[in-house]
């Protein structure tokens, strides 16, 4: 145990200039898969450290590559560098200074964790039997960033990863405490739209147009009905409709209403049903209402599927780390998405949550909130393990 208690003194003296890091790129938030100023506050935080880095060839992506002192396997630890299109209500005194942008999600944590984690490890090279690449990625939040590095070849430049791992921040769980499962994780993501055109008139004179609102009503509430009653419980399906737009003024029938929403699912049977579900409530309640309905459905996200062996060797590490009661079984996924899905479907690896509740908040709010916040004393946990994994799964000379 003298290596755990010597990466805990180490992940110490590295947490002021890891805090520093995490407000900065709190500070200057940024969407997508453009992030140049994000991207330059990482690979100053790398600079010293001699990893060769990788660039993505279409995204501010970027793999930073450890080599150990003899040869080995390779695990890829990735972590998410871009914000949210949102407000920011925080309070916080490092509070973004965009407007309308926010790290909502902690992918601030997440990004500064893992340079903690490449420091640590540097200092441990020598020991380490194969290497270690550190993944900054783009476009999680809905731009597919892990795809599109996946595709261009970037994540098996020079070699290919035995094995990916992430971490992701969860404000409402106790610091120190980790969440994960086997199999399904989070859910596969489908976004969808319903355009349903019928004919404009006055207000006062329905009977002379064919209004599409009451069908877009109709078509809601059938949404809901039909996801209790058609898809079994024990593989679930979530459809939410987000958006309803219709009509410019109080007394015109409008000729087109849209409705717009998501459709999150565990498996690719229930996304299937569910998707058509949506085609079939659309169809027939236009039929009833003498409307025209146009469906539109987007694929999003797979499901994250957490490999079984490397999900239980990562739990082990979790309880070296942080003892018996620092692991928590979830009991089910989560409807969330995430696009480290798209690694998991190629390697073996696990995504685990990692708790960073506010102990001064009675309430926490939960990502992608315009006022969530987290305690940065949790990010010490997040490094040890990110460095803890890589020495268990590398072995270690000595």
């Amino acid at each position: 145990m003298k290596w755990i208690d010597a990466l805990q003194r180490e992940a110490e003296d590295l947490m002021p200039s890891v805090i520093d890091l995490r407000r900065a790129l709190h500070r200057t938030p940024e969407l997508g898969n453009d992030l140049p100023e994000t991207r330059a506050l990482v690979l100053e935080a790398l600079t010293d450290l001699d990893l060769p880095i990788e660039d993505s060839e279409n995204t501010s992506s970027f793999v930073a590559t450890l080599k150990g002192g003899s040869p080995g396997p390779c695990l890829m630890l990735r972590a998410d560098m871009d914000a949210l299109p949102m407000p920011e209500d925080s309070g916080l005194d490092f509070a973004s200074e965009t407007p309308g942008r926010m790290h909502a999600c902690g992918h601030d944590a997440h990004t500064a964790m893992l340079v903690g984690a490449a420091r640590l490890l540097a200092g441990h090279r020598s020991t380490l039997a194969g290497d270690i690449k550190f993944f900054f990625q783009t476009g999680e939040e809905g731009h597919f960033g892990a795809k599109i590095c996946a595709e261009e070849g970037l994540l098996d430049r020079d070699r290919e990863p035995d094995a990916v791992f992430a971490l992701h921040i969860d404000p409402r769980m106790a610091c120190g405490r980790v969440a994960g499962r086997s199999g399904a994780l989070l859910a596969s993501t489908t976004e969808w739209e319903i355009k349903i055109k019928g004919k404009g008139g006055h207000a006062s004179m329905p009977h002379n147009a064919v209004d599409p609102i009451p069908a877009a009503c109709e078509m809601v509430a059938a949404l809901q009905s039909m996801v209790t009653r058609r898809i079994d419980a024990f593989d679930p399906a979530v459809i939410t409709t987000t958006q309803v737009h219709a009509g410019t003024t109080d007394n015109v029938i409008p000729e087109i209403a849209r409705l717009s929403g998501t459709l999150r699912a565990t498996s690719e049977r229930s996304r299937m049903e569910a998707e058509e579900g949506i085609h079939r409530i659309a169809q027939g309640v236009a039929m009833a209402h003498a409307v025209d309905a146009e469906v539109t459905v987007a694929s999003g996200y797979p499901v994250t599927h957490n490999e079984e062996s490397f999900t239980q060797f990562a739990r082990g590490v979790v309880g070296e780390i942080l003892g018996d009661k620092g692991y928590a079984e979830m009991p089910s996924p989560l409807m969330g998405g995430e696009d480290f899905s798209y690694l998991l479907q190629r390697w073996p690896g696990a995504m685990f949550f990692l708790g960073m509740r506010d102990p001064e908040i009675k309430e926490p709010a939960p990502v992608h909130s315009n006022r969530m916040v987290l305690d940065e004393a949790g990010m010490i946990h997040g490094m040890r393990l990110h460095a803890a994994l890589a020495l268990g799964f590398l072995g270690k000379n000595d």
